[in-house]
Order: C-alpha cells, then sequence, then structure tokens
C-alpha cells in the first residue's frame, strides 16, 4: 500500500469527502427506497473512491468500492431492494473505506486485517443477493434477541446507554483502585452492584451480548468477595477489556450490527471471563482494535451525564449559541453600566435646580423692599412653590434612578457568572480516561506507576477542556516513557518502586494552573547542552551560559527532541512544541523545570474561560487596546534616563537581561508619539530568548474583557485577534501577541526602530555636537564612542554602511567617522553616496582603517573624506585632535 504522501493526502480527501456523502444518502434512502437521484448520487461516489483507490494501488479501498458500485447499480437496474439490513452493512462499509484511509500507509495494514476484509465483502454480496428481487411482501426474518434489542423503544436504549456509561466508568476506576487493594470489600461491593446494574439494564431492553458479559464479570467479582479469588493484574486486565467491550455495546448506533460483526469476540470474552471465579489464570486475549469502536458525540455525552445527576435536567445547547448569549451577556452589562452617567449627569441637573431656587428666594426677599402689586407677587409665591414640588419629585426620581441602577447592575453580573458558568465543568470531566492509560503503558514498559489527579472538581471551559486533554495526554506519555525510570533504576536509586505522576488543576490569580509533576530523573542539564549545541541551535560558548530556564525553553521549539530513536509510546519525534503550540493558542504560558535525578514539573497557565479574557487595558495613539494578561511578561514605569543604546538600537536592563525598546503606535503603525513625561510606559511581551518592551501611552489597569469575533470577511487583521466592548460602551481592539512579536521581529531586522525620547536629548542637541560612528567591528565601535563620549561629545552608531547611509538620511551630525571593509556596503561607497548628495555633501566625514597603504588613503580622499587616519593611532590622542580639527570642541 506505498504511495506517494501527496497522493495519499489527495487520497484521503477524497475518501472523507465521498464517504460522508455516502453515509449521508444512505440514510436519506432509508426514508426513500429507490429515489433514483439518491441513487444515482451513491454510484457515482463508489465509483469516485474506487477510482481514488486504483490511483494510489490501495487495492483494498478498490475492493471494497467496487463491490458497493456493483449493489448501487444493480439497485438502479431494480433487481436489487436497498433494505434495512443492506443499508447497515453498507454503512459498515463506509466505516472500512474510512478507516482505510487513515490508515493506508501502513505497508502490511491489508495482511494484518485481511479477515477483516475478506468478512466485510462476504456480508455485503451475501446481503446483496438475500435483497435481490425482494418485494414488499417478502417473509420478515425472524428476530433474534438482539433484533429485539433493535426494535425496543428508541427511549429505553438512550436510558439503557446512560446507565452504561455510568457505570462502566465507575467499573473501570473502581478496577483501577482494586489492583493497588484487591481485597477491600467495599470497592468489590460497589464494583459487583456495577456489574448487577449493567446486566439489569441489558437484560431490560433484550440485549443479550451485554447481559452475558455483565453476567460473567458479576459471578468474578462475587468469587473476589468470597475470597475464592484474588484479583491479580492479568485479572483486572481481563476485567477491564469486559468493560471496554459492555462500553462498545452501549455507545453503538447500531447495537444489532455491531453485536453480530463481533460475535466471535464477545464469545471469547465470555469464555474468559467465566473462568474467574476458579481462580485459574486467565486467558490471554488480543484486545479489541481501538478503530472498530463507534464514534461517539462528545455533546450527547455531556448531556447524557448531566440528565443522569439527580435533581436536575438538562438540554442540548450548541455551543453557537452558548457564544452569543455570552456576547449579549456582555452587552446587557455595557448597557446596565451606562445609566450611572445618566444618574449623575441628573445630579448635576438637581444642584443647577437648587440654584435656581436660591435665586428665587433672593428675588422675593429683594422685592420685598420694593412695593409690587398682588399680582406680581402671587405669581412669584407660585414659581417658588412649583420649583420647590419639582426639586422633591425630583429628588424622588433619582433615588429610584439609584435603585434602578443597582438592582440592573447586579442583574447584568448574575448574568454574566451564569453564562459563564454554564460552559464551565469539572477537570475531571477532562481526564477520566488518563488513569486507564497511565496503567496501560505502565505495564506495557514493565513500569509501577500511579496518578495522582488533584483539583478534580476546579471548574474549566469546556473549550479550553476539549484542548487541553492532547497536551496534558502528551505530557504524562512522556513522563513515563522519558522520566520514570525502569524499577532496578529506582531501587538503585533508593527511590520507591511504585512512581507518581502528579497532575493538579487549581485557580490562582485569576488563572488556571496546571502542573505535571513526576518523581523519575529529571533531565540531564549537561546533555541538554551538548544536544542544542548539536543541533546547532546555539554556540559552544553561549550553551556553556544559558541558565536552567533558558535550557528548558529549547525542549518546546518544533522538532526538539532529547531522544535519538522515534517510539509510537511518547513522542513519535514530535517533541513539546505540540504542547506550546496548544497553550500558545489558548494565550496561555508553559514553563518546564527540572531536578536532575528527582524530576519533571511543566507548568501551564491558561485562562479560565476563552469567551472572557483577563486583559491589561493600556492606550496607544489615544486609542484603548488590550493585551491578555498570560502573554504578558510584566509591567513597569521606565525613567527615561534608565534608557540606553548599543548598535544604533535602544533597550533597557531587566535583571540581568538587555530588554529592547519598540513604540507601540510605530508597530501598530498609528499616528502620533508617547506622551512627554519623566517616565515611560512598557509592556514586557516575549519568550525569554526573544523578548521586547512595548513603550505604550499609559496604562488603564485590568479588565474582565468578553471576547467578540471579528468579522469573518475582514480575514486575518495583522496584530489583531479579536475585540470587546467596554463599560464605556467604547470598542476595544485585543492585540495578538504572537503576531505582534512577529511584526517587531521584521521591522527591527528590516530597518531602524523609531527612537524613544531620552531625558536631556534635546539639551544634548543644542551643547552637545553630534557624532555618528560607523563600523562593523563592536569593539572598534565602542572604543570609539566611549573616548568621544568621554569628550563630551554624542555619539550613536552604525554596524554597517547601509545602516549609517539609514542614519544619516533620518538624523542630524556633525561628523561621520567611517570603516572601510563592511559588510552590505564599504565605506569607500558610503562617504561617496554622503558627497554626492546635495543635502549631506558638506558633512564632514572621517574615514578609519586598519588600510594604511598609500593607494588606499589616495583613494578615500578622492571619494570625498575629509580625514584619513589608521586605527593603529587609538593609543594616543590623534582621533579626538583630528575630530577637534574638523568640527571644534564637543
Amino acid at each position: 500500500m506505498s504511495s506517494d504522501f501527496s497522493m495519499l493526502d489527495l487520497f484521503r480527501t477524497e475518501v472523507e469527502t465521498q464517504a460522508s456523502r455516502l453515509s449521508e444518502h444512505l440514510l436519506a434512502l432509508e426514508a426513500n427506497p429507490g429515489d433514483p437521484a439518491t441513487l444515482e448520487s451513491l454510484m457515482r461516489a463508489a465509483h469516485s473512491i474506487k477510482g481514488a483507490g486504483r490511483m494510489v494501488a490501495v487495492e483494498a479501498c478498490v475492493q471494497v468500492a467496487h463491490v458497493m458500485e456493483d449493489i448501487f447499480v444493480g439497485a438502479q437496474q431494480g433487481n436489487i431492494r436497498l433494505d434495512a439490513g443492506l443499508v447497515d452493512v453498507l454503512l459498515k462499509s463506509v466505516d472500512m473505506l474510512n478507516r482505510i484511509a487513515v490508515e493506508a500507509d501502513q505497508p502490511d495494514w491489508a495482511n494484518t486485517h485481511a479477515d477483516d476484509l475478506a468478512a466485510l465483502i462476504e456480508s455485503l454480496n451475501t446481503a446483496a443477493h438475500a435483497a435481490a428481487a425482494a418485494d414488499a411482501t417478502a417473509k420478515p426474518v425472524k428476530s433474534s434477541p438482539v433484533k429485539a434489542a433493535r426494535e425496543a423503544d428508541p427511549a429505553m436504549l438512550d436510558l439503557f446507554r446512560i446507565e452504561v456509561e455510568s457505570q462502566t466508568r465507575l467499573l473501570a476506576e473502581g478496577l483501577l483502585e482494586l489492583e493497588l487493594n484487591p481485597t477491600s470489600a467495599e470497592r468489590l461491593e460497589a464494583m459487583m452492584r456495577a456489574a448487577h446494574s449493567l446486566k439489569g439494564a441489558a437484560r431490560m431492553v433484550d440485549i443479550q451480548p451485554g447481559v452475558r458479559i455483565a453476567h460473567v464479570m458479576e459471578d468474578g467479582l462475587v468469587a473476589a468477595q468470597r475470597g475464592n479469588l484474588v484479583l491479580g493484574a492479568p485479572h483486572i486486565d481481563l476485567l477491564l477489556r469486559g468493560v471496554d467491550m459492555l462500553t462498545r455495546i452501549g455507545a453503538s448506533s447500531d447495537i444489532t450490527a455491531w453485536t453480530t460483526q463481533h460475535a466471535t469476540d464477545i464469545d471469547n470474552l465470555e469464555a474468559a471471563l467465566a473462568t474467574l471465579p476458579s481462580g485459574a489464570p486467565p486467558t490471554v486475549m488480543a484486545s479489541l482494535p481501538v478503530a472498530d469502536e463507534p464514534a461517539q458525540e462528545p455533546a450527547t455525552t455531556t448531556d447524557r451525564r448531566v440528565a443522569k445527576q439527580p435533581h436536575d435536567s438538562a438540554i442540548r445547547v450548541s455551543a453557537e449559541s452558548l457564544n452569543r448569549l455570552m456576547g449579549l451577556a456582555g452587552e446587557v452589562q455595557v448597557e446596565a453600566r451606562w445609566l450611572r452617567p445618566y444618574a449623575d449627569a441628573l445630579v448635576h441637573f438637581k444642584h443647577r435646580h437648587t440654584e435656581l431656587i436660591s435665586l428665587l428666594d433672593k428675588l422675593r426677599d429683594a422685592l420685598e423692599m420694593s412695593p409690587i402689586d398682588e399680582y406680581a407677587r402671587n405669581l412669584l409665591g407660585d414659581a417658588q412653590h412649583k420649583a420647590a414640588v419639582c426639586r422633591q419629585l425630583m429628588g424622588e426620581r433619582l433615588n429610584d434612578l439609584d435603585e434602578f441602577d443597582r438592582r440592573s447592575h447586579n442583574l447584568a453580573s448574575r448574568l454574566n457568572r451564569e453564562v459563564i458558568a454554564s460552559r464551565m465543568r469539572p477537570f475531571a470531566d477532562g481526564v477520566h480516561g488518563f488513569q486507564r492509560m497511565v496503567r496501560d503503558m505502565a505495564r506495557a514498559l514493565n513500569k509501577k506507576v500511579q496518578l495522582d489527579i488533584r483539583g478534580l472538581t476546579t471548574q474549566v471551559d469546556r473549550d479550553i477542556l476539549e484542548k487541553i486533554e492532547a497536551p496534558l495526554n502528551h505530557l504524562i506519555r512522556n513522563a513515563i516513557d522519558h522520566g520514570i525510570e525502569t524499577q532496578q533504576e529506582r531501587a538503585a536509586a533508593g527511590k520507591p518502586e511504585m512512581a507518581t505522576i502528579r497532575l493538579d488543576a487549581i485557580h490562582s490569580a485569576g488563572m488556571l494552573s496546571i502542573v505535571v509533576e513526576d518523581d523519575g530523573r529529571g533531565m540531564d542539564t549537561t546533555q541538554l547542552r551538548q544536544k542544542i549545541v548539536k543541533k546547532k541551535l546555539v554556540s559552544q560558548d553561549m550553551a556553556a551560559e544559558l541558565s536552567e530556564s533558558e535550557l528548558m525553553d529549547f525542549l518546546f521549539l518544533p522538532g526538539f527532541s532529547t531522544r535519538e530513536q522515534v517510539t509510537e509510546i511518547s513522542g513519535r519525534g514530535v517533541g513539546l512544541d505540540v504542547v506550546h503550540s496548544v497553550v500558545q493558542e489558548m494565550h496561555g504560558i508553559v514553563h518546564a523545570a527540572a531536578q536532575p535525578g528527582k524530576g519533571m514539573r511543566f507548568h501551564l497557565q491558561l485562562p479560565l474561560t476563552l469567551s472572557v479574557m483577563r486583559s491589561l487595558l493600556v492606550e496607544i495613539a489615544g486609542e484603548p487596546y488590550a493585551f491578555p494578561l498570560a502573554q504578558i511578561h510584566r509591567t513597569l514605569k521606565l525613567p527615561r534616563h534608565a534608557i540606553e543604546v548599543m548598535e544604533g538600537r535602544q533597550y533597557f536592563t531587566l535583571g540581568n537581561q538587555h530588554i529592547g525598546l519598540v513604540a507601540a503606535n510605530q508597530v501598530l503603525s498609528l499616528e502620533g508619539e508617547p506622551p512627554e513625561g519623566d517616565e515611560v510606559c512598557i509592556v514586557v511581551l516575549g519568550e525569554r530568548l526573544s523578548r521586547y518592551g512595548l513603550v505604550v501611552d499609559r496604562f488603564l489597569g485590568e479588565r474582565s474583557l468578553v471576547v467578540q469575533k471579528l468579522d469573518t470577511r475582514l480575514g486575518k487583521v495583522k496584530d489583531i485577534s479579536a475585540a470587546a466592548i467596554l463599560e464605556s460602551g467604547d470598542p476595544c481592539l485585543i492585540i495578538d501577541v504572537d503576531d505582534l512579536l512577529r511584526s517587531v521581529d521584521i521591522l527591527s531586522a528590516g530597518g531602524r526602530l523609531d527612537k524613544i525620547r531620552r531625558e536631556n536629548d534635546t539639551q544634548k542637541k543644542k551643547v552637545s555636537k553630534r557624532i555618528l560612528v560607523v563600523d562593523d567591528s563592536i569593539t572598534v565601535r565602542e572604543v570609539e564612542r566611549n573616548m568621544l563620549v568621554n569628550r563630551g561629545y554624542y555619539v550613536e552608531v552604525a554596524v554597517d554602511g547601509m545602516d549609517g547611509w539609514n542614519a544619516v538620511r533620518t538624523g542630524e551630525y556633525d561628523l561621520v567617522i567611517s570603516d572601510v571593509d563592511m559588510p552590505r556596503m564599504n565605506g569607500f561607497e558610503f562617504v561617496s553616496l554622503i558627497k554626492k548628495d546635495p543635502q549631506l555633501k558638506t558633512l564632514p566625514v572621517m574615514i578609519v582603517s586598519y588600510k594604511d597603504r598609500d593607494e588606499d588613503r589616495q583613494r578615500g580622499l578622492e571619494v570625498g573624506a575629509d580625514y584619513y587616519l589608521t586605527k593603529g593611532s587609538f593609543h594616543d590622542e590623534t582621533l579626538l585632535d583630528a575630530v577637534a580639527d574638523l568640527i571644534g570642541q564637543a
């Protein structure tokens, strides 16, 4: 079944598309048998799959699709009637085609599954012959016990499935605990009752295979209760296979067809389980293929689990509806907060009204001293009375408005919290299969490992819960395969025979904190340094200076793995970048820490929900922007005098790390500059090896923002991930930090970044003469810069001729000092460009070079240099004297 990889991808896409069409039309055909248009579509879909399989030489696919195509052609010609039985077999064939497509790149797949393929094709032919020339008066087939179950009340079957899901989960967890304490009377009693309940439920809907399996499991557990059997690991293995079989039966959409197809497996498992009460060693059986498991709908499973809870009921709601409800709840909260400024405006109006009454009182007092007629006096009295009534009414209405504001704000907040809570699920829902996975994998590797899960009741957003399952699975498998030592190694190290992996989930500082920790061998930092150097990620000298936390960051790079060989147990050569990518996608961060000989620790920090984002609100160019709090390394206000310059780029020092400074308005292409002041507001972003300080106008504080997706018609907006509505009703854009950092890298690599104004820059421009030093050697640049700065000159540097040319066109300098041999543009070309430019030709230029030949000196002067000096003169004040000769003292 080997073929070109790109062709296999096209083949898989074709099968996926056509198989979906086959399933949809087969189901439609049951409601409208013999529909010509539907039969034509079915025939064409099967023909397309056959042709695609032949193109990539996947003969198994060709054989199945060919038989299906013949059946559809026979149905079109009226020779075959597609009854329910034949449709069932055809749907199984569609499943087989999907399975073949997924595993088409495995060379021995067809040989390994030859019996399954032959059985399926035989079933297709048998069903087709049975349905040939059938008419409506054909004698019905005698019902079997399983057939009766299939024709049972659908509501009863749903209840059975709920019972199976609940009891099999209880059985699986209990059996894993019994392996540690096989004589626990309480646990054995619970397991026996669970098996008994399953047997009764299966009997109620007349599913005999379920009755048989549950019955022999119950007998085995009763034998263990009576002391006739001590459950060892092989017995637990066998009982867990019984749990798997019951789970498959309950999850099957067509129980009759599934149990018929797996009748041999059911019989063999029943026979093996029946030996448990005798205490004899259980028969070793091959596991049932995982691919044969019927697909389950996560939403249905969740709804059934919720429906099972006492004193509660559930309805099925789509995730899209919840998202819309979340958006509306956020809008209600915004609208509710609009009342407060309105009430404040009315209070201000009330004060003005009070001032009006005061003026009327003063007017009355003034008129008392003057003779006025009775009519005017009465008018004034009426005006005062009505003003007083208005003041009283306004006061009462303001009190009502304040009370309404409090109620509406409280109601909006409660609504928002309830909508968020409706998306939450306990952490246990996402990790219930991990205990079984750890047990099976540890046994396969001949290790003893227990998984300690804490925080099972911690509430997690359903979207996050779905996304973190794969990363956590990867970390746990890595821990068992890479981290946990063999039993002999643990004994030699003085460790307990049973290794422990701890999985902990808690809410911390408004974030979801998940820790995966093991007590294995940890990480050999020396080996990690060698691996990093071997992959040419850093030099030998730089690797020696990396701290432990910096070393750990390399584990998350794409394709990086400490294993020399690819295994099917854990990484498969992929590495931990899959964990990093998923966490980063959720606006979270992941850190690793290792203690050689003691274990490894991974710490994931994630938002509590993807619908509400805890953010830092800042102002950039007069507009509000939000940064996801989880992706911010630090915020600070930096004194302008702490801004330093090296290589023409500004930076500041945080701890022992130099962090480059970038103006946020430049990255986002906004007009304006950060405001004046003695300090600048900085948001530090990025990973440890690539970190920047983004200068913003000011900090507006932390906010919990309801995330609103941007209209899909906008496509991907550069540096922006989503939007939100602030409490004031104003829109706010949420920054895409990863995209923003890429934009900063492009700006930094492709051109000069805008400068942040430093303290006394203006004064230095007035009192100090400015010199640009251009040299590709950092040592020479720093020596020249220090010499000139000590004499009072203001100095900037450029790394080569091209960088220098960009600098002189955008800045103002009194002198340029340039080397000759530089990349991209040498010194002679650089000087020539300056002297040919009408606006720069009067700028003095000095060449400083190791080249001291007369022809080199002559060429420098010919291109326009005002002074030519060799670098050997640095030991005295020749350079400083030459500068003073050209432009005078600083």
